[in-house]
């Protein structure tokens, strides 16, 4: 059975250049696209928030507003869409600007053919799939698949900053395997190895869609739990602590919540992990 054609968005207030468009699609020789259309600036970054675009072909100048202030919000809020920039000017500085904002590709309308236009979405569309490979390689844990150390602080920070721009609350959740030496020396590491990976499939059935999951250590975990306070965070750790009982082993987890405009990411951390201190010291198999 064929794969359905991908969807492709055109934000341009012009309907002369958005017929020129949905013609060229029509004389691909490759994969097939489907084109929807937004006439304005408000109406195209409402498409791309709503998502669901293998690519967006995105007008330079959108009236007496432009494409690349388009393009740089929608980025802010979350959109990773990849974008080719159409335009009726030739200056080397627009092509620079588009580039360097993080557009894939740059089109003039008045060179603009059916053959041009297919190739630079094939190609916009390769490079963003390998970008995005590269990107999960860079952020992700090999084994469990959860967000690995480095791009855990970051994702952090930004919520401790957004907390503290909005005066809201966000909570941490340190969790540690109890005894994890005696796993892999009863189970050896492969056997350790699918430990590591139940536990992080039970932390996120037990967390927020919101949250989120990483692994921080060897075997420890972190949670990020944004406008959520110690109690809503006591009470994902405490069914994070039950579901793993059920799978054979056991972890201690510390919760903090930060709400001060003064401390900064490592602070929460240090709270956190002097709450797991505490849980350990208490027995383990708890929450503190």
């Amino acid at each position: 059975m064929p794969l359905p054609p991908r969807r492709v968005l055109l934000i341009d207030d012009d309907r002369g250049q958005a017929r020129i468009v949905d013609a060229a699609f029509t004389k691909f020789s490759g994969e097939r696209f489907v084109l929807h259309w937004a006439a304005s600036y408000e109406d195209g970054l409402q498409a791309l928030l709503e998502g669901g675009y293998a690519a967006c072909l995105l007008d330079y100048q959108l009236g007496p507003r432009d494409g690349l202030e388009l393009f740089r919000e929608a980025v802010r809020r979350g959109v990773t869409t990849p974008v080719i920039f159409l335009t009726s000017e030739t200056s080397g500085d627009v092509d620079t600007q588009a580039l360097n904002a993080g557009a894939m590709d740059y089109l003039v309308k008045f060179e603009l053919s059916p053959r041009g236009l297919e190739r630079s979405l094939r190609y916009t569309l390769r490079l963003h799939e390998t970008l995005s490979e590269l990107r999960r390689l860079a952020t992700r844990d090999p084994l469990t698949a959860l967000f690995n150390r480095r791009e855990g602080l970051r994702l952090l920070e930004a919520e401790v900053e957004r907390s503290r721009q909005h005066a809201r609350i966000v909570s941490a959740i340190l969790i540690d395997v109890d005894h994890f030496k005696s796993v892999n020396d009863t189970l050896g590491h492969a056997g350790g190895d699918r430990i590591l990976v139940a536990v992080s499939e039970a932390i996120r059935a037990n967390v927020r869609d919101g949250d989120s999951v990483v692994r921080w250590g060897g075997d420890e975990f972190a949670v990020w739990l944004p406008e959520a306070d110690a109690v809503v965070a006591r009470r994902c750790g405490e069914a994070v602590v039950a579901a793993v009982r059920r799978i054979g082993c056991t972890v201690s987890a510390g919760v903090a919540q930060w709400n001060s405009t003064r401390a900064e990411a490592r602070d929460l951390l240090v709270a956190a992990d002097r709450a797991l201190y505490e849980a350990k010291a208490a027995g383990r198999n708890r929450v503190a």
